[in-house]
């Protein structure tokens, strides 16, 4: 029997690189969720259509077009009473010219997951046009496209595997206030936060998708949960809100980003 077989150094160097991904990804996930300071999240536009209208909205992008979610995150983290009062910081990157790795299309092909992933680590570190540390920063990039009636966009994701998000959003200005939705969204997921809604029809799951579980009468809520997405206006129907400021961070979701310490 060869030791050192090709075979074995093979499986020997993706054991090692493994390892390797899992003590980062350690180190990433505990820095990301101390709360001590604000987590830095830089936004990549990208170009997803490649018209020039994207291009040129991609152009006009500034800092203040993602203000409301660094609001979002202040306004909530008061009401759990955060050390960082102003938990997300949010800045403009530059423009990226690559697209990211396509994600298997059975989600649930454990083997195609992983490799995907892999792809996407590495994808995610030949572009991003720095060299700061990525153990304690957020990375969303984000996929402009021009949107018509008939053209959904395809799903956004947020990988707390790399603190990445690769987000699917609207090359329109009447747009920015939904895209920021999905982006908070993601920006969650990407620190621990999971879905409150039911994937079979998109309606929030009671209670933990409930902003206001406790509301009486329960209908129609108010806001949003905003892991949930969605207003419940009856027990089956709901509505995406307007912006931002109808989104609540709920209780759920405040114990896995452990803004709610474990008891």
């Amino acid at each position: 029997m060869k030791v050192f077989s090709y075979k074995n150094i093979r499986i020997l160097f993706l054991l090692s690189l493994l390892a390797l991904v899992a003590v980062y990804t350690k180190e990433q996930r505990l820095n990301s969720l101390a709360w001590y300071q604000a987590i830095p999240v830089i936004i990549f536009p990208i170009n997803g259509d490649g018209s020039t209208q994207t291009d040129r909205y991609i152009q006009s992008l500034s800092a203040k077009d993602f203000q409301d979610i660094d609001n979002f995150f202040t306004r909530n983290a008061k009401k759990f009473q955060l050390t960082a009062q102003s938990p997300i910081n949010t800045s403009l990157g530059s423009t990226i010219y690559s697209h990211p790795p396509v994600p298997p299309k059975d989600r649930y092909d454990t083997l195609k997951v992983i490799l995907w992933s892999m792809k996407l680590r590495y994808w995610t570190y030949m572009n991003t046009p720095d060299d700061i540390s990525n153990t304690n920063r957020i990375r969303l990039f984000i996929l402009y496209h021009q949107g018509t009636e008939n053209n959904t966009l395809e799903h956004s994701l947020g990988l707390q595997k790399g603190l990445v998000g690769i987000i699917h959003a609207y090359a329109n200005p009447k747009q920015n206030k939904q895209n920021t939705i999905v982006m908070a969204h993601e920006i969650l997921h990407t620190v621990g936060a999971t879905d409150k809604y039911d994937y079979s029809n998109n309606q929030p799951i009671y209670p933990q998708g409930y902003a206001k579980p406790q509301k009486s009468p329960l209908y129609p809520q108010r806001y949003a949960e905003i892991m949930a997405g969605r207003i419940p206006l009856s027990q089956s129907q709901a509505e995406m809100p307007k912006d931002l400021r109808f989104c609540l961070v709920g209780e759920q979701t405040a114990k896995e980003i452990n803004w709610i310490p474990a008891q």
